[in-house]
Parts: structure tokens; C-alpha cells; sequence
């Protein structure tokens, strides 16, 4: 008897969860610190229907998950977002649209993708934005979960959206770019403090290429142009389209923060990829960037046997690139493989100590054992463990006072042992004791992609 091959990320807790629930004063182990108040919330794909044809763990739609704090207790939501493909298949009842491992549906009078906006989120300007490169974002209702609708900055929104903005706290800006896999492959865009759409420029690349990331210091923006490249000649003899080319050579792309193609400088690194970069920052003549660093990857890997076992490990590395004499230093900075990088976001683009990365497990499938605190100024780490069959998500930090550590890494986190979920939150300058809270969830909540603490007065600036 010949049996279905079972699909790892529709299984476990990367198996979706269909009901929208609302829970007020949930159980919480420890205590909930007085000044802790806001909300966190992670978004991560989950379709709503059996999906159809091959399913890919990018392919399902947005779910937000958000915890609510506030005067010691919490509370629990989940909502779907409601973006316009999620609408028309919940119209017609089923899947209309496959995913990234099947051929694009140009006949599908709907179009040939869909939005999920399943991969991140971005607070800026009094709107709350779920995220997803191909597109553009869905502006979000805090606290409720709910979708306002697509959001285009007064219709000046001339590109995709990629899933990581990044916010200079200091000036308010918001920087953003869109790739494709169509000339111009990168658009780089500024969005003012007020929340305006200042500009748009072009930045010419050789060809298409995933960029899923990018990083900001005081005065540049730094852009990756890596060998996971798009080629729609390799498509129609039967290669993939998207294929990481190890023989070529990383480029990273540095621009003056309000500057254009015309003075961008490229610099060259043996042959990378990057997801997810941690920081960047000014240091005397260099720009130094971290980030986690694999030597391959193969994005549309479903199982052990297709991924690069020795290539596709993310490892901590920071570059230097000389502004003055166009060199560039490489160095790994941990052995131990590390995703899903994250730093107080109040320093974002300013030299910084601290770093919180996700500390992979052993398995093949991506999930997270604990989180590394590292402090870069030493070399040193410490790890908070979620215990033996307790696995969690992106680590993010919510801001207590001042100094650069002084707060809280927040995240969800599944028990394999009991299949429940809790939100953990953990002392940042306490990193190897217990959780200061477990709240407890009342329902499973899958693995996902990115999260955001939004802060009490960011909430009710909420526009």
C-alpha cells in the first residue's frame, strides 16, 4: 500500500489552527511585571484550507497572535488577516490559490499569487502594518486583531513591501525596500516620521535575486545583492527558477541613507546568504554589519533530504566594510547555529552591545531550544533554555528603561510534552534564570515568523 507523503508544516504545532478566539485574565505562572504594559504580537502563516497542491510553510495566510498586558493580567486573541485573497477564498469555501512550490497560476482570474501577509509586522506613524514582501502591507486594528485593508501611503506605494522595515528611533524615519524579479529588480524607499512616502528610487542590480533583509546605521543603508538568484531561462529548461549559485559572489550595497543608485558602493564577499540581519552601525571608517550567515541555502527545502546539511546553518558573523580603503573584514562570531535575530529596537542602526538570536535545535525542521543573550563587546553568550520538549519563536525585546539591556525578551513557546503554548517572559539582564511569567494560551499557537511589542503609549497613539 502506497501512503501520502506527509507534509512536515502542515503536522505538529506547525499544523494550522482554524478557530479565532478571544480569552481575557489567562492564567499566568510567576508574575507579571507592574510596569510591563502593552501588547505583543506575532504573525506566521495558517491556512485557512486545505491547501492546494504542494504546501510550503511561506504559502499560508497571516494569522496574528497577540497577548495583551496591562495592570498585572493578560488576555488572548487571534485573527486572521483579512486580505483580499483570504475574502475570496473564504467566499468560495476552499484554496484558490497553490503556492511557492508549484507553477504561478496565470490563469487564475483572481491573479497569479496571493498576498498572505503572514511574515512580519512594523509599528510606524500611528499605524500597525502586517507584512509580506511580495506585496503591499495591511494596515491592522490594535488591540482587537483587526484588517483595516492594504495600505499604500496615499497611493504612492510604487513597489513591493519587504517584510523587514527598519525604524530609526532617533530621526522616526522608516526606511523600506521592494525586490523583483523584473527590471528594476530593487526599489529603495524613505518614509518620514509623519508617516509620508518622501521617495522612491531604483537600485540597479545584474539580475533577480531573494533579498529578504537589509540593515540601517545613523547614515547608510546597506543592501544584500546574494547568490539566490531568480533565472527564468533555467525555468523553462526544466531547472529551477530560483537557485543559489555558489560560485558567485556576494555583493553588499552601501548608500547614503537619503541617496540613489549614483552613489552606492558595492563590496565584494565570498558567496553567502543572509535572512536575517541583527544590526549594522558606524565604527571610525568601517560599517560593521551582523547578522546570521549561512554558506547556502535552498529556500524551498520541505525535508532533511533536500537541505544542505553542512551549508544551510545560520552562524552569527559580523562584516567590516572599510568606507575609506573599500575593504571588507568577514568574521564568525559563534558556532552555535542562530536565526531570528533581534535588538532592542530603540538602538536599531547605532553601535550596540546586546543581541537576541533564537538557538536552533538539532532536528531538520526549524525551531528554537532557547535564546541566546550575546554580548558582542566580549564575545561572550548566555542562554536561556525553554526546557526538554519546549520550543519557541523570534525573541523580541520590550524596553524597560535607559540602558541597552534593560527590559524583557518576550516570546511564545510550545510544549511538545502537554501540546499547549504560553507566551514566556524573560529578565534581559537575567537571561539564565526562570521566566519572570509563563501566560498560559488557551489554545495551540503554531510556529511563525516575526513578532512586535507595541508599547501602552504606542497603543493609544494608534491612528
Amino acid at each position: 500500500m502506497v501512503t501520502a507523503a506527509v507534509n512536515p508544516f502542515l503536522e505538529g504545532n506547525y499544523a494550522p489552527v482554524r478557530e479565532e478566539i478571544t480569552a481575557d485574565n489567562l492564567k499566568i505562572i510567576g508574575e507579571l511585571p507592574p510596569d510591563l504594559s502593552g501588547m505583543f504580537v506575532r504573525n506566521g502563516p495558517n491556512p485557512q484550507w486545505q491547501p492546494k497542491g504542494q504546501y510550503h510553510w511561506f504559502d499560508g495566510d497571516g494569522m496574528l497572535h497577540g497577548v495583551r498586558i496591562s495592570n498585572g493580567k493578560a488576555s488572548y486573541r487571534n485573527r486572521y488577516v483579512r486580505t483580499k485573497g483570504w475574502q475570496i477564498e473564504h467566499q468560495e469555501g476552499k484554496a484558490i490559490w497553490s503556492g511557492l512550490l508549484e507553477p504561478p497560476q496565470m490563469d487564475n482570474p483572481h491573479g497569479a499569487y496571493k498576498n498572505v501577509a503572514n511574515t512580519a509586522l512594523v509599528w510606524h506613524a500611528g499605524k500597525f502594518l502586517a507584512l509580506w514582501e511580495g506585496g503591499a502591507p495591511h494596515s491592522i486594528k490594535l488591540p482587537e486583531l483587526d484588517t483595516f485593508g492594504e495600505y499604500n501611503y496615499n497611493g504612492k506605494l510604487q513597489s513591493a513591501f519587504t517584510a523587514h522595515p527598519k525604524v530609526d528611533a532617533l530621526t522616526g524615519e522608516m526606511m523600506f525596500f521592494g525586490y523583483s524579479f523584473a527590471p528594476p529588480f530593487l526599489h529603495y524607499s524613505i518614509v518620514s516620521a509623519e508617516g509620508e512616502l518622501l521617495k522612491t528610487v531604483p537600485i540597479e542590480l545584474p539580475m533577480g535575486v531573494m533579498m529578504h533583509d537589509f540593515a540601517i546605521t545613523s547614515n547608510y543603508t546597506i543592501f544584500m545583492d546574494l547568490p539566490l538568484t531568480f533565472n527564468p531561462i533555467r525555468m523553462q529548461k526544466g531547472e529551477p527558477a530560483m537557485m543559489f549559485e555558489k560560485d558567485r559572489a556576494s555583493r553588499f550595497g552601501i548608500v547614503p541613507r537619503h541617496g540613489d543608485n549614483s552613489n552606492i558602493r558595492w563590496f565584494e564577499a565570498p558567496a553567502c546568504f543572509v535572512w536575517h540581519t541583527l544590526n549594522a552601525y558606524e565604527e571610525g571608517d568601517e560599517v560593521v554589519l551582523v547578522a546570521c550567515r549561512m554558506n547556502s541555502t535552498n529556500v524551498l527545502a520541505t525535508n532533511s533530504e533536500q537541505r544542505d546539511a553542512q551549508g544551510d546553518i545560520p552562524l552569527l558573523h559580523s562584516w567590516r566594510f572599510n568606507m575609506k580603503d573599500g575593504s571588507v573584514r568577514e568574521e564568525r562570531l559563534d558556532d552555535a547555529p542562530t536565526e531570528f535575530p533581534r535588538v532592542n529596537d530603540s538602538f536599531l542602526g547605532q553601535p550596540t552591545r546586546y543581541g537576541y538570536a533564537g538557538k536552533m535545535g538539532q532536528g531538520s525542521m526549524p525551531s528554537f531550544e532557547g535564546v541566546i543573550k550575546y554580548d558582542l563587546h566580549s564575545g561572550k553568550s548566555q542562554t536561556h533554555e525553554f526546557g526538554k520538549g519546549r520550543y519557541g519563536g523570534e525573541a523580541v525585546f520590550a524596553p524597560r528603561g535607559s540602558k541597552e539591556d534593560e527590559g524583557w525578551v518576550i516570546t511564545f513557546v510550545y510544549d511538545s510534552n502537554e501540546d499547549t503554548s504560553e507566551l514566556v517572559i524573560v529578565d534581559a539582564q537575567d537571561m539564565t534564570s526562570q521566566p519572570v511569567a509563563r501566560v498560559l494560551i488557551p489554545q495551540r499557537v503554531p510556529y511563525g515568523f516575526h513578532g512586535d511589542w507595541v508599547s501602552e503609549e504606542k497603543l493609544q497613539n494608534l491612528q
